[in-house]
């Protein structure tokens, strides 16, 4: 199996780097890719060609346009990176009989109510981010090549930058936090994420009948002030430095801290589609996150 991937320099590629090794030739590029091939997603008229040159079973695209709130002051360009790129991935892929595999968000939901979404649930995006998502999911099934559409939520690395690192950050500095307590979701760590992309990817090669949506989170759901206080109580218990004390941390409403882009409430994402189809069990957020946790800090 050839495998194409795109985006392989951002934190689910990286780990999709190590995930997909083992399914055949790799193939991975980024935008800025040293030597004879690039994928820029700006220039989607390019990537046709590519797909023709590296000729690959599978195309796996991690590439996106993933910074929510400046997507509101650049929405041509979020389009383009998250729904025409992937749309014209798509057809590509349909034009060689080639699975694509590709990464969407909650975002595509309203967060309105409590319950977990299906994958077969309304969606209504509230945010420029969000619509571009939607409308890539749309074009990829338009096109009508083999997919897997993996939506996710809270995605976090030991690579680069996080709301762990960065809750560390400042409860090391400060002596009182305020965290948003009312955005509820799953934290989900690349490594699971890649991990379980390679699983279904295998399985669907092999049974092209489980082609299709899935939500693809880690167990359980939490807010951000509780993940924060879970990361800052794992790093006090081990010693790390940490000024703010536990009653000192203290519960915000989203409306009390505005953003350009308007972010849902409810992220619960229904996983029963997954797991059965693929024989998963998904682990708990906790159990991914003290794992990152202990890689970031050298315990």
């Amino acid at each position: 199996m050839k495998i194409l991937l795109l985006g392989c320099n951002g934190q689910v590629g990286w780990e999709l780097q190590r995930a997909l090794a083992p399914l055949g030739e790799l193939v991975a590029l980024d935008f800025d890719t040293p030597g004879r091939w690039r994928a820029d997603f700006s220039q989607p008229e390019t990537l046709p060609a590519l797909v023709d040159e590296v000729a690959p079973e599978v195309i796996v695209n991690a590439a996106a346009h993933t910074a929510v709130d400046k997507a509101e002051s650049e929405p041509e360009l979020a389009r383009t990176l998250n729904a025409t790129a992937p749309g014209v991935l798509a057809q590509a892929a349909e034009a060689r009989g080639a699975w694509l595999v590709h990464y969407s968000t909650d975002y595509v939901f309203d967060g309105s109510g409590d319950a977990p979404r299906a994958e077969d649930a309304a969606t209504g995006p509230l945010s420029v981010y969000g619509r571009s998502k939607l409308e890539g999911e749309h074009l990829i099934r338009a096109s009508g090549c083999r997919h897997l559409i993996l939506r996710t939520s809270w995605v976090y690395a030991a690579r680069g930058g996080n709301f762990a690192r960065t809750m560390l950050r400042l409860a090391a500095e400060r002596e009182q936090l305020a965290v948003i307590d009312d955005q509820i979701g799953a934290p989900t760590g690349a490594e699971l994420l890649a991990d379980i992309s390679a699983h279904a990817l295998r399985a669907a090669a092999a049974q092209p009948g489980l082609a299709g949506t899935y939500h693809c989170v880690a167990g359980g759901q939490t807010s951000w002030f509780d993940y924060a206080r879970f990361v800052i109580e794992w790093a006090r218990g081990r010693g790390q430095p940490v000024k703010v004390a536990p009653d000192a941390i203290r519960p915000l409403p989203t409306s009390a801290y505005p953003t350009a882009a308007q972010r849902p409430l409810n992220s619960r994402l229904a996983t029963d589609k997954l797991q059965s189809a693929f024989h998963l069990r998904l682990p708990h957020w906790q159990a991914g996150v003290e794992r990152m946790l202990a890689e970031v800090l050298g315990r």
